[in-house]
């Protein structure tokens, strides 16, 4: 009926759902759909599927759908009765909802002042709306802001980031149908966004925000950038959006545009020097915000004639043209070139993609692509010039403080997918749906192929070579690192993004050609380029990207691949030496931090880089002497992290062992000297892997041959330590294994027998504490070794030991069939040995009673010359009566060696050395008792009378035992008698 579209969709019954009817209706002007209702009820962004289906019902089958005039016109034609008749039977059929409606409509009409009555004519939804009225497609407003309230709630879970993602990929897809609620939609989108009230809880702790949701919000930039730069809006539209983006630019918790938000230490982010402001402190800068660049972009316009000339037609050149300044409008061919601020002019490129104008997006694309490559072109040049002074200076501050890699405008990733759009084998490519099917996650295979070239390309040039070569140019751009974590994880990450685009391309001769012109410029172009031969300190260093050209360019210039990957290598920021250049960004740095190196956030992924880099060089020179020795030199030279350089090392190993083949002897000796360049880097530092290091640099030795094995053991002080040495690298190469699985014979056997038994006395006086007892070990089969290693013990057991490493040697000799070393060794351990009365659940007890037992073993003599020690060093009452026991219950050498015998009698507690050991032991019962009973406890006391009762057995010992214990006993009763319960035991027990 006129513009209101009507009808009931029936969505057929499921197993678990009846069959459900809907009634839809939709109003629309001017080719759109201006309003819908649906009594399903669907709360959603997008219309629900009654009304899609609807729709498309009207659109296929026009026929089917009767078409009737305005209701107004269709009233007019009825007469009097007609219209009674119309109206009474409408309020018959609704009567319920109507009714009410229908008198009061009726009390107005009848009353002469009413308000109807003033007004001619009536309303009629079915008329359309007037030529003056707003008309634009219908968006539910409130839904829109509800949903991404929702979703931004969710903070990332359920999927919530792929809705969000979603909701931008429709704006895109409403901006390219030129359709303005695209700008509506965003606005109510952003809205909901500053309101998350996440943002103040991040700024006032001073965390990040996640990276997933840092990029929704440089895709909420982005799109601002393109809607204020459609080149057709009105100027009151950019003038409204303009106030809305600084409105929301002002707020306290809009997120600054490199990531930070104040958790830095002052002075560190800062922003890019711009004009006046460059000196200001950077702290008192204001920071540019996610919306700052859109602010900007507003200022821009589409009126400059040549820029107009270059997007309308693909017929505008100057052939007569001959300025070869730096910023000519063609070049030498006559094609019309675009200069301006890099980010900026590809900006627009992204507008006119995102607006619905490809063909114009891409001529703006190839007149920035071939400015950029002319530029590429004049730097070579100018280098070329100015290469005598850089060389000799060594330093350069030639740098760009704004890459284009990593830049928040993302200009090589939009010119790239603008170029590689126009070479789909695909045509929607120009209607967005492949773009709005590749952010559904259901991106298509496509397959790129050389279409016939637009006219401003090189003969043979098509737009997929202008893309691969404008990503290596802008890959192998000269950049400075930018401040601040976020800033340099996305570095990282849209390199490595625009890296996994080009993979996807298959490389032809056409392809290979480009590569090796690119290569053989970025090599040559000097600072200028991140791969020339003098580059900032502060450069992105260029490891990812020349893996990839490395792994591109190997089958077609193996020469040209090695010496990019080879010259990519550096990572100048880690040399200490490098001078920073006279950059003329200020650095507070050395004032805050005191570092070697400014604020390097993603290092560790850099360097993991750089250790891949050379890892896939190393793979592919196997079996080439002269790229083994080069890439090893580079190696050492550049990496500097020792973990780095050890998985080099292993992964060197892995390639030269491969069970298929026959060991690669050089790749072998490259894993060995990269193994020993870490134990040289690690031997006076801690690292927690340098056990499993050593170890695995033996099996790598071993591999090499015994030659190697010997080499380290001779220079063993510059890699190990001595107990590394002795118990692992010794050890290891004196073992069964080792010398079976270098077949050896017994010349060479102990030939390594001979610098083993070398290096372990070298350890034992080095360090006799850790390596005495493997150095007596090692040299047991070479008797003037052997003498050597027990004399080295000798002269550092009275200064250097302690009783526990003596007497694990002492036993050791026992062990060996040394029984008087073992008790020289023993001895010497006495007097290192101090235990109080209360220690005795001591772990050296155990090592005072086999020293006792072996001196009494021994003989008399040794007994007594030990006793003196213990009665010195143990004051523990328990340990000296268990000895005591042990010395009277056999004959002093009965068990001796060396067939010495003796009379067999049991020795006397009268005499000496037992008298002395007796006293001592019954002084050290009683100081005991008196220790334990100023701080006694009742629930110790019948513990306490225990221990009297051991000393009494102790005490008996003697002849006048018996009189002594009791006038203890009474002294005792004597000294405590305020604890009258525990005396009251006492007598019970001890009368």
């Amino acid at each position: 009926i006129g513009f209101h579209l009507s009808g009931t969709v029936t969505e057929p019954a499921m197993q678990s759902e009846p069959e459900t009817v809907c009634n839809v209706a939709i109003s629309f002007d001017r080719c759109k759909i201006t309003s819908v209702t649906c009594s399903c009820g669907n709360k959603d962004i997008f219309y629900c599927a009654h009304v899609v289906a609807l729709s498309l019902y009207r659109i296929r089958k026009p026929d089917q759908v009767k078409l009737h005039l305005p209701i107004s016109e269709t009233l007019f034609q009825m007469n009097r009765d007609q219209l009674q008749k119309f109206v009474q039977y409408l309020i018959t059929v609704h009567h319920t909802e109507v009714l009410p409606t229908a008198q009061k409509l009726a009390d107005e009409i009848l009353s002469q002042n009413s308000e109807i009555n003033q007004v001619h004519g009536a309303p009629d939804p079915t008329a359309g709306a007037s030529i003056d009225d707003e008309n634009c497609w219908h968006l539910d407003e409130e839904q829109v802001q509800e949903q991404v309230k929702l979703f931004l709630s969710q903070g990332g879970y359920h999927g919530s980031g792929k809705q969000l993602n979603l909701l931008f990929a429709k704006v895109r897809e409403m901006l390219k149908m030129r359709d303005s609620n695209g700008a509506r939609m965003l606005t109510l989108i952003t809205e909901q966004f500053m309101a998350d009230p996440r943002l103040s809880l991040w700024r006032q702790q001073g965390t990040a925000m996640t990276d997933k949701y840092r990029q929704l919000w440089d895709e909420l930039g982005a799109l601002w950038m393109c809607i204020v730069l459609n080149p057709h809006c009105k100027l009151e539209q950019k003038a409204s959006w303009l106030k809305q983006l600084k409105k929301w630019n002002s707020v306290d918790v809009c997120p600054w545009e490199d990531g930070n938000h104040g958790n830095e230490l002052p002075n560190l982010t800062n922003a890019l020097p711009q004009g006046a402001n460059a000196n200001q402190d950077s702290s008192n800068r204001p920071h540019r915000t996610v919306f700052t660049r859109a602010i900007e972009a507003c200022d821009l316009h589409w009126q400059d004639s040549h820029l107009q000339h270059i997007i309308s037609s693909d017929l505008y050149t100057n052939y007569c043209y001959h300025d070869d300044t730096e910023n000519s409008l063609f070049d030498s061919h006559g094609w019309p070139l675009w200069h301006e601020h890099v980010p900026t002019a590809c900006a627009r490129v992204d507008a006119l993609r995102s607006h619905g104008y490809p063909q114009e997006a891409l001529r703006l694309a190839i007149a920035i692509v071939n400015m950029l490559r002319r530029q590429q072109q004049k730097q070579l040049e100018m280098f070329r010039a100015q290469k005598k002074d850089l060389l000799h200076r060594g330093v350069t501050s030639i740098t760009n403080l704004e890459g284009w890699v990593g830049h928040p405008l993302d200009p090589i990733g939009t010119l790239f997918s603008s170029l590689m759009e126009a070479c789909r084998v695909d045509d929607e490519s120009f209607h967005g749906f492949s773009d709005f099917m590749e952010n559904m996650g259901q991106c298509k295979s496509l397959e790129y192929q050389h279409l016939p070239a637009h006219k401003f390309l090189e003969e043979g040039e098509s737009y997929l070579t202008l893309a691969v070569e404008l990503a290596l140019l802008g890959l192998g751009q000269q950049r400075i690192m930018p401040d601040g974590l976020y800033a340099q994880e996305k570095v990282c990450r849209n390199e490595e993004q625009l890296i996994s685009k080009l993979q996807e391309i298959e490389l032809d001769d056409t392809l290979v050609k480009i590569f090796r012109k690119q290569a053989v410029f970025l090599l040559e172009a000097g600072p200028y380029s991140g791969l020339g031969e003098v580059v900032h300190r502060e450069s992105v260093p260029m490891h990812t990207f020349a893996k990839y050209l490395f792994t591109s360019l190997l089958p077609h210039d193996a020469e040209l691949a090695y010496k990019t990957a080879l010259r990519a290598m550096r990572l100048l920021v880690l040399e200490s030496t490098a001078p920073s250049g006279d950059m003329s960004r200020p650095h507070h740095i050395a004032s805050v931090v005191p570092n070697r190196y400014p604020r390097w956030f993603t290092l560790s992924h850099i360097e993991s880089q750089q250790c891949e880099l050379a890892s896939t060089m190393l793979t592919a020179a196997k079996g080439d002497v002269r790229r083994l020795e080069t890439v090893l030199e580079s190696i050492q030279k550049n990496i500097h992290s020792s973990s780095h350089i050890f998985k080099l090392a292993q992964d060197a190993f892995k390639i030269a062992t491969l069970m298929d083949s026959l060991p690669d002897i050089t790749l072998l000796k490259v894993s060995l000297e990269l193994g020993l360049q870490v134990m040289r880097m690690t031997l006076s530092t801690l690292n927690w892997r340098r056990r499993e290091m050593v170890r695995w640099l033996v099996t790598c030795a071993t591999e090499v041959g015994v030659y190697a094995l010997d080499s380290i053991m001779q220079n063993w002080f510059t890699l190990f330590t001595p107990t590394e040495a002795t118990s692992i690298v010794a050890t290891t190469v004196m073992s069964n294994s080792t010398i079976v699985r270098l077949h050896l014979d017994c010349h060479q056997q102990e030939k390594l027998a001979g610098s083993a038994r070398t290096l372990a006395l070298q350890c034992a006086m080095k360090d006799p504490q850790n390596c005495a007892l493997s150095a007596l070990t090692l040299c047991e089969k070479d008797h003037i070794a052997f003498e050597t290693a027990y004399q080295i013990v000798l002269d550092a057991a009275t200064t250097g030991m302690s009783y526990s490493q003596l007497f694990t040697i002492a036993r050791y000799m026992e062990h060996r069939g040394y029984p008087m070393r073992a008790y020289k060794l023993a001895t010497l351990a006495m007097t290192h040995l101090n235990l109080s009365y209360n220690q005795d659940t001591h772990p050296a007890i155990n090592d005072v009673l086999w020293a006792c037992a072996l001196s009494h073993s021994l003989g008399k003599n040794e007994l007594a010359a030990i006793i003196p020690l213990v009665v010195k060093s143990v004051k523990c009452a328990t340990v000296l009566s268990d000895i005591l026991r042990r010395c009277t219950l056999t004959t002093p050498g009965m068990v001796g060696l060396h067939g010495r015998r003796n009379s067999g009698k049991l020795m006397s507690l009268d005499k000496a050395p037992l008298r002395q050991l007796l006293d001592a032991t019954i002084g050290a019962y009683i100081n005991t008792t008196h220790s334990r009973l100023t701080h006694i406890s009742p629930r110790h006391y019948s513990e306490f009378i225990e221990f009297l009762s051991k000393a009494r057995e102790t005490f008996l010992m003697a002849h006048d035992g018996h009189i002594q214990f009791t006038q203890f006993i009474d002294n005792l009763k004597q000294i405590y008698k305020g604890k009258k319960k525990l005396m009251m035991l006492v007598r019970e027990r001890f009368g």
